[in-house]
Formats: structure tokens, sequence, C-alpha cells
């Protein structure tokens, strides 16, 4: 049953795929930039702030503040997350994000979370929040899909810089200028509108071979790829919004892929070799991912045509990430554990169990961090983003370079 279910979810997926271009990673543009640029130094290519939008791939605090961290995030704002930065922040890893090491390149100060209302914002702010969705909890909601860690949708986070921005310029024209210097992040937003789609529908436990938990995965998939449009569509219109504003350097990042995800690979216990790809990751769910991206990536056709004085940038999150996965012996990580979560109380193949997350009682971190991609079997480790960082703004997979970084 677990083999037809996947033949399932495949055909369903391929066949909407089959709707769109076939995708294509962008061709690396730039080489890596080295320590020298990533020391604090004079502006880097005019970027003087940063404005970010997103969940908990790159919230720094916001979650933390509002206090709803439930359910699987509930750990996430105390030790061990943190752990490698003296302590938990409101991130979700043992370290820096993304979003960390792209401000510290830029030479700029690490980015507060609006919530911290004692913060210095000159160069910039951070709206993301741990569990946000790119729809609103009543939309989600007519589609029978419950939000349970945040109400700061992309909306609200747009809303938040509108609010903002008014209340710290003296026009129009001022915002424009502001954001003429500044680099404005889209996301990476989405994957929770997914997430909560297939939790909600997650096969009961023990009965992985039975007609009921064949047909809710089913409904889980059907669901899923409804919302997708709709998803991609609020994304590209609140990048339409802030390049109304006056941005004119826009980063819209893809999804990962969730078929590489230690939580999404223990879910499914997927026992047919054949259900995996060459990267060891589960195939079906990645296309789902692709069609996300392929979706979003003609959206963003659609905005360079609207806006042909912008750099609209794609981050290739789903290719940087399988980049990382296929050089992680190369780049110091564990190749026996690529998909095994560090900190967990699941042990087996990836270490991930959805009601002992990283933090619960049992769950334990493992030696050597660094050498894991994978933090707590949803997010990455501090090492893992820096790779990916690296990738992305350094190697090429953001296509246009949002920032041009000087070669030593």
């Amino acid at each position: 049953m677990k083999t037809m279910a996947r033949i399932v979810v495949a055909a369903l997926v391929a066949l909407l795929l089959l709707a769109g271009p076939c995708h294509a990673r962008p061709a690396p543009q730039h080489a890596a930039a080295k320590s020298a640029a990533r020391e604090k130094s004079a502006v880097v290519d005019g970027i003087t702030a940063i404005y970010n939008f997103g969940d908990s791939l790159s919230d720094t605090g916001n979650l933390l503040r509002e206090g709803d961290a439930t359910g699987v995030l509930q750990h996430t704002t105390s030790l061990p997350y943190g752990s490698a930065i003296g302590g938990a922040t409101g991130r979700c890893s043992d370290g820096y994000l993304m979003i960390d090491f792209l401000a510290k390149d830029l030479g700029l100060p690490l980015l507060n979370p609006y919530l911290d209302k004692g913060a210095d914002f000159a160069h910039g702010v951070n709206f993301a929040v741990a569990g946000a969705t790119a729809l609103d909890a009543a939309a989600l909601a007519r589609r029978g899909v419950v939000v349970p860690h945040t109400n700061t949708s992309l909306a609200v986070q747009l809303q938040q810089l509108k609010d903002f921005m008014t209340a710290n310029t003296r026009s129009p024209q001022e915002i424009r200028e502001k954001l003429a210097r500044s680099l404005v992040m889209v996301g990476e937003i989405g994957g929770n509108d997914y997430n909560y789609a297939f939790s909600a529908n997650k096969p009961a436990a023990g009965g992985a071979h039975n007609l009921y938990n064949f047909g809710r995965v089913a409904t889980a998939v059907v669901e899923a790829v409804a919302l997708v449009p709709d998803v991609v569509r609020s994304v590209t219109d609140a990048a339409r919004e802030v390049l109304d504003m006056g941005a004119t350097r826009v980063v819209i990042p893809g999804n990962f892929p969730l078929g590489c995800v230690p939580s999404y690979m223990a879910a499914a216990n997927e026992t047919d070799p054949a259900a995996y790809d060459a990267n060891g990751c589960l195939a079906a769910l990645n296309l789902f991912s692709q069609m996300h991206n392929v979706l979003l990536q003609q959206g963003i056709r659609e905005l360079r045509r609207d806006y042909p004085g912008a750099t609209i940038a794609y981050a290739d999150y789903f290719y940087a990430y399988v980049r990382m996965l296929r050089d992680a012996g190369k780049t110091g990580f564990d190749e026996a554990a690529v998909t095994k979560a560090c900190c967990g109380a699941g042990g087996g193949a990836y270490n991930v169990d959805m009601d002992r997350m990283c933090g619960a009682p049992g769950a334990e971190v493992c030696a050597r961090p660094d050498e894991h991609i994978s933090w707590d079997g949803v997010h990455l480790t501090q090492r893992a983003y820096r790779v990916m960082t690296d990738l992305l703004y350094h190697k090429g997979f953001a296509s246009p370079a949002p920032v041009e970084f000087q070669r030593p």
C-alpha cells in the first residue's frame, strides 16, 4: 500500500508539472567570495539595509516575542537551540541562519526582529515569524487547513513593513529612496502552508497499509497541490507591492526539496528503494516541491517583464540544497548522516520523532553539529546555512545575482 500511495503521489504531481515548463537550474555566475568579503567593511554594492519576510528559515526572534511557540516549535526558543552562539534567540537552529550570514557578508549588523521594539532598525528589519504562512489563516481555514503557530502571515508582514516605513519616513519618495538602497527578501515562505495541509491528513499510527490511510495520503496530496497556485500568487503579489513602493533589488526564494528533509522522510517511512532518487531523497515529494518552484519562476518572469529596471532574483533553494547533499563529503559533512537530524529522539535513519522534537525530554544533541546538515529534522544547522548562503550569493544559485560581491 505504501508503494501504491507513492505512485499516486508521483502521478498527481507529475501530471501537474506537465502543465508548466521544465525546471532549469540557473547557471552559476560568480566565483565564491573569500573571507575578506565577509568582514565588516564599507557598503557592499550600495546596499545599506535588508528587509526580510519569511518563516522559521529566517526568523531571528519574532515568534519568541509573540510567545506562541507550540507543537514542533515549542522548544525552539530555549536551549539547545542557539547553543553555537551562546543561547537561544528564537532562531530555529543551533546558531545563525542564512539571513544572518548574508547580513555579515554585506557588512551590515545582524537583522533585528520587528517585535524587538527597542532594537536598532537603521539597517533593516526582519518581519519573518517561525510557522508563518503565505496565505492567511482564514484562507487556509476555508480549505480545512489549520495554522497552529502564528497568524503573522505574509500579508501581515507586508503591512508591518508599510507601517514601519510610514512611521520612519516623511514621504513616499523617501520610502522609495530608502528601498532603492536595500535588499528585500520575499521569503522563503509557503512551505508551512503545505506542511499544515500534509499534517492535517497524516496517516493514523499503526495502520500504514490500510485503505483508510491510503485515502488520507491521497487527500493530503490533492489539498496541498490545490494550494500551490494561491501560495505562489501570494508571494509574487507581495513582491509586486514592494516593487511598487520603490524596491529595486528583490530576492524570491523557491522551496527546499521536501523529499530530502528528514522529518518528511521519517513520516513517509518508505521502504521501497524505487521511491528514492539518486540523492537518496523521496522522488514524489521533490516533484511536488518542483511544481511550486516552476510556478513561482513563471510568476517571477512576469514580474521581470513588468519591472524591467529592477533586479528580481530567484534564489534556488532546491538545487543549492541538492548541491550541498552531493558535495557533503567535500565540505566536511558526515556523508552517512546527511538525512539524519543532529538533535532529536527518533534514532534510526533520520533521528526524528515529531512527538519528541529537539529540546523535548529524551532528545539528545549529536557530538559534532557542524558535520550535520539537519539540526532538528526540519531546520538546518548553522554550518549548513553558511554553506547554503555561499552557494546562493557567491556561487550563482541566486540568479540574476542580487548583489555583486567584489572578488579579492
